[in-house]
Formats: C-alpha cells, structure tokens, sequence
C-alpha cells in the first residue's frame, strides 16, 4: 500500500498550475460569452423591436437552465471528473452562440441563448473551476482559487472592449459567431491535453512541500479522529447553510442585474456605447483586485468579515446612484461594484470546505451557485420588467438596496466552524 509520503514525493512539480493556467483560460473567455449580453441589448432591441423585459427574460432562462445545470455539474464532477462535462458543455455553449448568429425570431433567441447555451455555461463556470482548483490546493487554497478566477475578470475586460467594437464594425451576428468558434477550439484543447480532476488521478497528493516534509508526522496520527465530511442533506440541517444561501441569492441578483442592465442604463443617461461598454470592462478588471484580496483574506482572518464588508459597500452603492446621476458616480459605482463582483466565488468554496468539509464540496457548492445564480437570473429579469413598466430603474434599485442590507446581517449570523453530524 501506498503511504502519505511515497505519494507526496510523487507529486509533480508543475501540474497543479497547468491545471490553474487552463482554469483561467477557460474562465477568461467564459466571462467575455457571458457579459456580452449587455453589449447586445440594445443592438437586439434596434433590428427586432423587442422590448428589455424580453431580452431580460432571455437572460432570466439562460441562468436559470445554468442554475439548475450547476447540481447536475457538480454531482457528476464529484463522481467523474471535470474532463468530459468540460468537454460536452463546450459543445453545447459553443452551438449555442454560434446559432445564434442566424436567428430570426425571439423564440430562438430564448432556445439558443437563454437554454442550450445556459446549460453549457454550467460546466465551464466559476463554481467548476473553484471546485478544481481546491482539489489541487491545499497551503493557500483560497490564493490559488482567486488566481485562477481571475481569469473571468481579465476576460472579462479584455473581450467586452473587443466585443462591443467588433459588434459595432461587423455587426452582432458575426461576433456570437466568432465567440463561440474561439470557444469551441480552445476548451477542447484544454480539456484533452491539460485537465486533470484530482490529485490522485496521477497518483498524487495536492500537499505543498512544508507538508511533504511533514508526511511521517501526520501518517502517526490516528485516523477518523476528524468529523465526517457532511454531504447536502446534512448541511441543509444547519442554519449557517441556509444563511449563506439566502447571501448568495442576494450577491447573484445584485450581479447580474448590474451587469446585463450597466450598458443601457448608462446610455439611456446619455453615456456612448463606447464609453458604457468600457465602463463594463473595467467593472470587470477591478473584480479582480476584490478577487486577488477575497482569496488571501479568507485564509488570515476567515470569511464573514469579507463578505460582510461586501454587502455594506452594495449598500452604499445602491444609494449612491438612486441620489445621483452624472459621469463621475457613473465611475465610482461601475467600478466599486466591480471590485465586489467576484469577492464571494472563492469564498463560496472556501466556506463550505470550511464548515462541511471537502468529500462533497462539488455538490455543496453546485447547490449554492443554483441559487446564485437563480437570482441573477430573476433579478435581471425583474430589472427589465420594472423598466419597461415605468420607465426607469429606480424602483429596481431600491429593491436591491434593501435586499442587499438584508445579506449583511445574514452574513453576521453564520456560523463559521465545522459542523458535525446531527446526533
């Protein structure tokens, strides 16, 4: 039998940042397919006359199928892997955004873009690759989860610029195709040549050298002394689950209702499509400053604290822009909001390593991400609806002020130490 420490010799030297390389690579163009929505708003609204809360809701079907995706993804990653489910829903995102170059009615638009391309979404995603990455990461796990989320952010305000001026030169029909080509080719080269689920895959361990040193010390130590790792149904007994929960609803409906509306809110106040547009992309670079922070902050002082101080600048946000309206507040929410943006994704992981353990953190948090993102998608719908009823996004954003407040005293409650088994 192979011990500890024969295991953790093996351990070679570079392959867990070949994993966390093609982790970013493939978050980075994840983020660019997910935020073009904003982006074709109102291209979409031009050649067709459809109103927001249509297009919204194309987005509310797209997240919800990527939702109710993430506890499908999540309980076959546990069991399978990541190379095949990245595989298959590249596939499918792909062939979504490339049908969409050639649709001619709303009804495809919601089949293409709001279900096929949602279920993709689901296997190419943050929650996938936090999950990944832990596996590979033990010391400063939640720096290395950070690092290779960071790749939606880079993504995310390199393609937006990109996007927004190729939709403006070629048009918006050959950028959902070209996307979705770039997809197709570069997923499926990662996943075939790169992606490895586990550790032990090769016949390793995710142990770092100070621990490798250590092997023989541990291997002393008698084991199922730990409490047992708690799957879904026994985290759903405890309260700090359902806390979090409710956090996560409240962070994915501030998200996404910022980011599918920031482009034509901006432009309805006058902003260019240009401007709107970087607006968006620089939203997106500064999530990484909260990313690169959340990470490492979540292994010196836990996890409450940041996203606590989350919620309270949303907070503050919210009221800001419901005061005022010019350029200047425009920047500072924009890129304020960012920089909370993506705080919660590591967080989301390392959380729930933190209270339930790592056996099931696939499903765990493919359960928490569902409900994240059920929000984002009925909160972006709900901001397209309420426009369209009264002609601004004012009430919207009361809403979300007091949802929002309602997080931070949540996120106060929970309960951060490892839960045992109910008796």
């Amino acid at each position: 039998m192979i011990t500890e420490k024969e295991r953790a010799s093996k351990l070679h030297p570079f392959q867990r940042w070949y994993v966390l390389a093609a982790s970013f690579i493939i978050l980075f163009f994840n983020a660019g397919a997910r935020f073009s929505i904003g982006v074709m708003f109102k291209p979409l609204i031009s050649e067709f006359g459809w109103t927001r809360s249509s297009i919204s809701f194309a987005f509310s079907l797209n997240m919800t199928m990527f939702a109710l995706s993430l506890l499908i993804v999540g309980r076959l990653y546990d069991r399978y892997g990541p190379k095949w489910i990245i595989l298959i829903s590249t596939i499918l995102l792909s062939g979504g955004y490339i049908s969409i170059s050639s649709i001619d009615s709303l009804w495809q638009f919601y089949i293409f873009y709001g279900i096929l391309s949602g279920v993709g979404l689901g296997g190419t995603s943050v929650p996938l690759v936090a999950a990944l990455t832990s596996k590979w990461f033990d010391k400063g796990r939640g720096l290395a989860i950070s690092l290779a989320l960071s790749g939606s952010c880079v993504g995310h305000f390199l393609l937006i610029p990109l996007f927004t001026t190729f939709v403006l030169r070629y048009g918006w029909r050959a950028s959902y195709f070209c996307i979705g080509l770039i997809m197709l080719a570069v997923n499926t080269t990662l996943a075939l040549l790169v992606i490895r689920g586990d550790p032990q895959e090769l016949g390793h361990r995710p142990l770092d050298r100070e621990e490798v040193n250590n092997a023989e010390a541990r291997e002393s130590k008698p084991t199922g002394s730990g409490p047992r790792d708690l799957g879904l149904c026994e985290a759903m007994r405890t309260y700090s689950f359902w806390l979090f929960v409710f956090v996560m609803f409240v962070c994915g409906s501030g998200d996404f209702l910022v980011s599918t509306h920031l482009i034509p809110f901006l432009t309805d106040h006058g902003i260019s499509p240009v401007t709107a547009g970087n607006m968006l992309a620089w939203y997106g670079l500064v999530s990484l400053a909260g990313l690169l922070i959340a990470g490492p902050a979540t292994d010196l002082i836990g996890n409450k604290i940041p996203v606590t101080l989350t919620f309270a600048l949303r907070f503050l946000l919210f009221l800001l822009i419901l005061r005022y309206q010019n350029l200047i507040t425009f920047y500072i929410f924009s890129l304020s909001f960012g920089f909370t943006f993506l705080i919660t994704a590591p967080i989301a992981t390392t959380l729930t390593a933190r209270l339930y353990g790592l056996t099931h953190v696939g499903i765990l948090t493919g359960f928490i991400s569902t409900i994240h993102h059920l929000g984002g998608g009925i909160w972006a719908y709900v901001g397209g609806l309420i426009f369209d009823k009264t002609g601004s996004y004012r009430l919207v954003f009361i809403l979300s002020a007091i949802l929002v407040l309602m997080a931070v005293f949540c996120s106060i409650l929970i309960r951060e130490k490892r839960h045992e088994p109910a008796q």
